[in-house]
């Protein structure tokens, strides 16, 4: 089994580069949904959502640079434009004022879905041979799963 970029097949390279980049424009669309929520969270809860979003956004900033530099040691282009992320991203921006339920109901869905683009990528990366693709994409998917879990448990 291969595991390293530069023995990686063009086919294999080019799956594992779509899957990276539809990861990173997610992350990049969690990000700043993430802070625009933490910026205006209210209500009773805002002092542990407050800080829940911005240990969300915090963690999908530094994935987003982790993300990127996969895609660069493939030889491939990290997209850095918000216009672009936002139009591959599954992720939807926020659209007005939300009272807080709604804003972790939402963020919750997005971190689930954000596990599932991870664990489609670490299952292409494993079918093609790219272990370190895989195993940060299963990290990834796991830090996702994590946030979806502490948002739910919110909302009980």
């Amino acid at each position: 089994m291969q595991n390293l970029a530069t023995e990686l097949e063009t086919t294999a390279l080019e799956a594992i580069i779509d899957g990276l980049t539809q990861g990173l424009a997610e992350t990049a669309v969690t990000t700043m949904k993430a802070q625009n929520y933490h910026w205006n969270v209210t209500g009773m809860a805002f002092g542990p959502l407050h800080d829940l979003f911005q240990k969300i956004y915090e963690d999908h900033f530094e994935a987003q640079d982790e993300i990127a530099e996969r895609i660069k040691a493939l030889d491939g282009h990290a997209e850095g434009r918000l216009a672009e992320h936002l139009r591959r991203s599954k992720v939807e921006e926020c659209e007005g004022k939300l009272p807080a339920e709604q804003m972790v109901a939402k963020m919750a869905a997005d971190q689930e879905l954000l596990a599932g683009t991870m664990a489609a990528l670490a299952e292409a990366s494993e079918k093609n041979g790219d272990l370190l693709t895989q195993d940060m994409a299963i990290e990834r998917g796991q830090v996702h799963e994590k946030f979806a879990w502490m948002l739910r448990s919110h909302l009980k």
